[in-house]
């Protein structure tokens, strides 16, 4: 007797390993273990930086396997800078490229997963799907138009008019929508997206990086007699880290022993420095960006880990990415963003919850984390990461998608609503 077919699934995305991404080859692998076929149709690594890669150039395709893997490399012009146009041809190219290679190239899939952003990715998907009838599964990473005014990418009124109407049009053809966030789900089905198109299915974090941390803590790190709250991350205008700043000086004043250590680059990294040197706050501590492998043992040493984003609307639906890394390394978290990511931290009991922008109530919480019992600070931290196994784990949310796309391959093909 035959074994069934195996389900062959697309995965349709312009970021891809080497390039940093959650959604990669980690992805892939396991979906692979599940059973499935797969090939990653992607561009040339680029971002970040927008060079490529070493050891690439641009042709017309590349192929290679990896793991079992197929990977499509498409050609795009690489961009990752300030200019808008250039932006613009670099979200275009590959969705051009893909488009190409989907309708005329591509051997036929069972399933298509989307991977957005940009917005462009699913424009392509929409069109395979209307053309070549495979079923499209659209993985929602960032609410555009919101995103782009939230950052500042996009503020034109009728430009934001005109990625939401565009957006809608992929919403209308797309078959399921998945989404990092029950704040996702809502806003969605708000906009007129039936709820029963919809899934919430949680990231996950870099679990082999944050299994076995490589590297050591530079001679920098404050000493264990301080109560040591770790921000990791990217430093921009979203994660308005001056509030930090603020709830530091409070802290001093009152002789606390909380030191905020800021780990990683950003925008705001510089003007965070100078305005540091100026108050002269001797419990903020700036280290240098270290790769993922290395971040592990940085929020090992740590004693509690911070999460906090400006107030806005947007990111009261949004679970930062660092959320995840930080449960599963088993450490309070001090959750300093309103909404699903406060929600996700009082569910779990994996530590403690300050309003946004809110300089007194961080001070406050940072401090009250920085009395806690070590035995109860240990609990919270086993919670977390409880928590993070039961629900936000890998093998969790690529089971999720897995079940997804087999229900998906087994239905009968109709157009899409």
């Amino acid at each position: 007797m035959s074994s069934p077919r195996r389900i062959r699934v697309l995965l349709l995305t312009q970021w891809f390993d080497p390039e940093p991404t959650l959604k990669g080859m980690v992805m892939a692998r396991v979906l692979r273990r599940q059973g499935f076929d797969v090939e990653v149709v992607t561009g040339f690594p680029n971002y970040p930086g927008g060079k490529l890669y070493p050891g690439y150039r641009i042709k017309w395709l590349q192929r290679e396997v990896i793991d079992g893997v197929q990977v499509t490399r498409l050609p795009l012009y690489p961009n990752h800078d300030q200019s808008a146009i250039k932006r613009v041809l670099n979200y275009a190219s590959f969705a051009a490229s893909a488009l190409v290679y989907g309708l005329f190239m591509a051997k036929r899939a069972d399933v298509m997963y989307a991977y957005h952003p940009p917005l462009t990715v699913g424009i392509a998907a929409s069109l395979i799907r209307l053309l070549r009838r495979i079923p499209v599964v659209y993985d929602i990473q960032d609410m555009w138009p919101d995103t782009l005014r939230a950052t500042g990418m996009l503020n034109n009124p009728q430009a934001l008019r005109m990625v939401a109407a565009v957006c809608r049009w992929v919403y209308r053809r797309v078959d399921r929508i998945v989404v990092l966030s029950p704040g996702f789900k809502r806003l969605l089905v708000e906009r007129g997206v039936p709820a029963a198109k919809v899934d919430v299915i949680y990231n996950w974090a870099d679990e082999a990086a944050l299994a076995a941390p490589a590297g050591q803590l530079p001679a920098a790190f404050p000493d264990p007699d301080r109560f040591r709250i770790l921000f990791a991350g990217n430093m921009g205008k979203a994660q308005a880290l001056g509030t930090v700043l603020d709830a530091a000086a409070l802290l001093q004043e009152r002789g606390s022993r909380v030191c905020f250590v800021m780990l990683g680059g950003g925008v705001e990294l510089a003007p965070l420095k100078v305005q540091a040197t100026r108050r002269r706050l001797s419990n903020v501590v700036f280290l240098p960006a270290v790769p993922m492998a290395e971040v592990g043992a940085y929020l090992q040493a740590a004693d509690a880990l911070l999460v906090h984003l400006r107030k806005d609307p947007l990111f009261e639906i949004t679970i930062p990415s660092k959320s995840q890394a930080y449960m599963a390394a088993g450490k309070p978290l001090l959750m300093a963003v309103d909404g699903d990511a406060a929600d996700l931290v009082r569910q779990s009991g994996g530590g403690v919850v300050a309003e946004s922008e809110n300089a007194a109530a961080l001070a406050e919480a940072a401090d009250a984390l920085a009395n806690t019992a070590p035995q109860a600070l240990a609990a919270m931290g086993k919670h977390a990461q409880q928590f993070y196994a039961q629900h936000l784990a890998l093998a969790v949310g690529v089971g999720r998608f897995g079940e997804l796309f087999r229900r998906l391959a087994s239905e009968p093909n109709k157009p899409s609503q």
